[in-house]
Order: C-alpha cells, then structure tokens, then sequence
C-alpha cells in the first residue's frame, strides 16, 4: 500500500507556474529534460546479471537469474518470463512495509509487457527439449530510492540486465544446473530492443521524467514503449495511468516528444544494453 502524503498548495502553485510561465522546472531541466542517466553493472556476482540504474535520485537495483522450468501446454517450445517489482519504504516514505501493493503490481506488469511485445526476448531459443524442458527468466526489481519516475527508471535497469545477463551452466547428462555461468547471453533479438518513456501532465505542460513533486501533482502519465523500425520510432506496448483525461492536444504532444527523445536517447540506451 502507499501512504497518503499532501503537498502545500504553495509548493503545487510554484512548481506549475515555473513550467508554464518558463517552461522549466524547479531544479533547472526544460520540460523534456531528462535528468543524468548512471549505470553500475556487475552488483550481484550471484545472478546471471545485475545492474544499478540512477536517474538523478531516483535509483534501482535489477537482477536476472534463470531456472529450469515445464513449458506451458500452449507453447511447448518456448522459455518463459517473470517480472517481480519491490517497492520498500527505504526507496520513499510513500511505500508501506507489506506484501506488493496496486504500484509495485502495476510497475512489474507496465515493464514486463514492454518487453514481452517488442519481442526482445526469444523464447524459442529458451527450449532445452520441446514439452519437457525450458529455462525461464526472472526479471527482480527493487526500488531504492524514489525521486520520481520509477517506471522509466526501473524499465531501463530491466533491459540492460537482460543485454548483459549469461546463460547458467545446464549438465545434460545429470540433468541439472551446474555452478557458474557461461559466456552464452540470453538469446535476444537485438534488432527490436525498445526501452519505456513516461510522460506526465503538470499544470498545462507536458513533462518527461519527472521528479517526486511533480509526480504526485501530475494529472495524468502515459508510458510508451518505443523501438527500433528502421531508423524510425515503433510503438511496442503503451499504459496509462491516474485518472486524468488525455486530450488530442496531449496526445500529440506526447507522441511528438516520444519520437523527439526516442531519437536522441536510442543509440545511448543500446549502448548500454549490449555494452
């Protein structure tokens, strides 16, 4: 669950005049401004990957680690794929110790199913024996501070683990997953990688990667999963969320911005994936 938290009218008031009046925000970032993007690998030696992703404040820890699964009835050559979201009252005061609340829930679900629909994986290659055996992929999230924009955040921490994560050693003969990790990478279809944008409404402005403040006051978000299609930006999966409506204008404005950013990030962001 999160805690219910109010933020005085005067602060609301500053934030949404400084952007309408001037286009910016508080700590100086134009409106589709992204704030400075770190990536620290190798924080886990125990997982297939882990990774350490900060946006600003903002910061979370994502590991990928397989295992040996049945393949579902439906598709019995192909692996399978889990997203788990950690949302801890250490990352905000927002966050309530308990099992995972309606945002951690939404959180892994929003990630999960950019990655599913681009295609970023390949299941196929994810069969060990046809409607016996595949390995299955688990994608941990864990929130470690939270100055906004999570869902971004924490989007881009789950592709560049899954870019860097190696295959488990699997002992056919003993039928079991030795120690150790080999130089094989997860099979991947690079071609399609697409990673998440989310864009809110704060006052009358459209706005990239927000921080706290600005989330809680914003109207609306809506996340796009954005690809590659031919030097061009693909849509691959999209959510909405709080209870605003998008109008047409909005939605323009978005969709602009998102082709904008898609352009000027793409190349940095597969960089890091397959670094």
């Amino acid at each position: 669950m999160m805690s219910n938290y109010i933020m005085p009218n005067l602060q609301i008031e500053k934030i949404e005049s400084y952007l309408n009046k001037e286009g910016k925000r508080l700590d100086g970032r134009k409106a589709e401004e992204y704030r400075e993007i770190v990536v620290e690998d190798g924080v886990s030696v125990n997982s297939a990957s882990a990774v350490r992703v900060k946006f600003g404040k903002t910061e979370v820890l994502c590991g990928v680690h397989l295992a040996l699964a049945t393949p579902y009835p439906d598709s019995k050559d192909e692996g399978t794929f889990m997203t788990s979201a950690e949302l801890h009252p250490m990352a905000s005061q927002q966050f309530d110790i308990g099992r995972p609340g309606i945002e951690a829930v939404e959180l892994a679900r929003v990630i999960d199913r950019g990655i599913r629909e681009s295609g970023f994986i390949d299941f196929k290659g994810l069969c060990i024996r046809e409607g016996e055996k595949v390995w299955q992929v688990f994608v941990d999230i864990v929130a470690i501070n939270d100055d906004g924009n999570l869902l971004d955040v924490a989007g881009l921490a789950a592709i560049i683990a899954l870019g860097r994560a190696r295959m488990p050693v699997y002992n056919e003969a003993e039928d079991k997953v030795d120690e150790g990790f080999s130089d094989e990478g997860i099979p991947l279809k690079k071609d399609v990688l697409s990673f998440s944008m989310t864009f809110h409404k704060v006052g009358n402005t459209i706005v990239a990667d927000v921080n706290q403040e600005e989330e809680l006051i914003s109207k609306f978000r809506l996340t796009i999963a954005v690809g590659d299609n031919n030097g061009e930006p693909r849509i691959t999966a999209m959510q909405k969320g709080k209870a605003g409506t998008i109008s047409v204008d909005d939605m323009e404005t978005i969709l602009k911005l998102a082709e904008s950013k898609w352009k000027e990030m793409f190349g940095k962001i597969k960089e890091h994936v397959f670094s």
